[in-house]
């Protein structure tokens, strides 16, 4: 049966000669796996290579069958253009660090279509931001993703930089004036800047923040810690220290 779904390109890999495998992420049936043939053929005048990329928005028109784990796609569009998003390198590699933490997270094609519409908009506000803006997308990106899959971060709300020294107890998920009795917390500036993040409400306010290379470098390696201490297998993203060197 063919179905009209929205879908963010996460990875590809070639096959046999001229055809890619895709990874898509899509609004209908959450993560799939398409086979597209003939798209690599040098005298091709097939375009949908170039669609192809991590990152990319498209509206597609698919084959799906629910006893099959490869899927085929009938046509494909854009239905986001961007402007500085796949070539730009701060955006690009933030972008590459979301669809890479996408793949990691999503392993069964289960529907999130509120996961979907968060990600498709976080990607268009990324193509559009300033790079004071870019350059705490991945932070801001990271603690958002967690309230979709039923570890959201608690407490964020109530606390506030005026009840003292803060630990964001990674275990719990949750913040707290008690330090806690495990070693899986940050703490103090980090604390602090991770319950600011949470607090931004529309990804503009994230230039308002101000953060060293250092502190976002401590504050992605926490958030990597607190998904491993709440998804089984998850493992350090390779986008990471790429990242980190783009964003300096």
């Amino acid at each position: 049966m063919i179905h009209k779904t929205a879908g963010i390109v996460i990875k590809t890999v070639k096959y046999g000669e001229t055809s890619l495998i895709a990874t898509i992420f899509t609004e209908l049936f959450g993560m799939q796996t398409y086979l597209i043939n003939g798209v690599r053929k040098q005298q091709s005048k097939n375009t949908k290579h170039i669609m192809l990329q991590p990152g990319a928005i498209l509206d597609l028109e698919v084959y799906h069958n629910e006893m099959k784990n490869l899927q085929r796609i009938k046509e494909c569009n854009w239905r986001v253009i961007y402007h500085e998003l796949l070539s730009d390198i701060v955006k690009n590699s933030v972008a590459i660090y979301m669809v890479e933490l996408l793949h990691k997270i999503l392993h069964q094609p289960e529907t999130n279509a509120d996961l979907f519409n968060f990600c498709e908009d976080a990607f268009e506000h990324l193509d559009k931001c300033n790079l004071k803006t870019a350059a705490n997308f991945a932070l801001f990106f990271s603690l958002q993703i967690p309230s979709f899959l039923g570890f959201k971060i608690e407490n964020s709300h109530q606390m506030s930089e005026a009840d003292g020294i803060l630990y964001f107890d990674l275990k719990e998920g949750l913040f707290t004036k008690e330090k806690p009795t495990h070693n899986n917390f940050i703490e103090g500036e980090l604390a602090l800047y991770t319950l600011e993040l949470l607090k931004v409400m529309h990804p503009d306010e994230l230039d308002q923040i101000k953060l060293n290379k250092e502190i976002r470098r401590n504050l992605l390696n926490a958030y990597q810690q607190y998904y491993s201490l709440h998804l089984n297998e998850f493992v350090q993203l390779k986008s990471l220290k790429i990242l980190q060197e783009v964003l300096g």
